[in-house]
């Protein structure tokens, strides 16, 4: 019997998650779509998710229009990650994912 039966499902969509390597790591994400028994090419454990690469920098109030748009714009990304490199925090999002539009590949 694994670990994973006893304790439960700890990656659940809408769990808000930090990503700890990779091109995106030390990124918040939120988690779209699991796959806990894994897939045809990816036979372990991974999640679909959707995060911020570039978060809204500071503002103040003498910066003009047009720097404070380029500094409040937010680089989403939506990647593939194995569970392994993903750390589940104790926050979750209740936003209703459209599954069916979702594609894998």
């Amino acid at each position: 019997e694994s670990k994973t039966g006893i304790m439960g499902k700890i990656m659940k969509s809408g769990k808000v998650v930090l990503v700890l390597s990779g091109k995106f790591a030390g990124r918040k994400a939120v988690v779209v779509k699991t796959f806990d028994d894994g897939s045809n090419n990816r036979p372990y454990g991974h999640a679909l998710l959707a995060g911020i690469d570039k978060y809204p920098q500071k503002v103040t109030r003498k910066m003009g229009k047009k720097k404070l748009s380029q500094r409040s714009r937010i680089k989403p990304f939506v990647k593939i990650y194995n569970y392994n490199h993903l750390m589940p925090t104790r926050y979750s999002v209740d936003i209703n994912f459209d599954k069916s539009s979702v594609n894998t590949d």
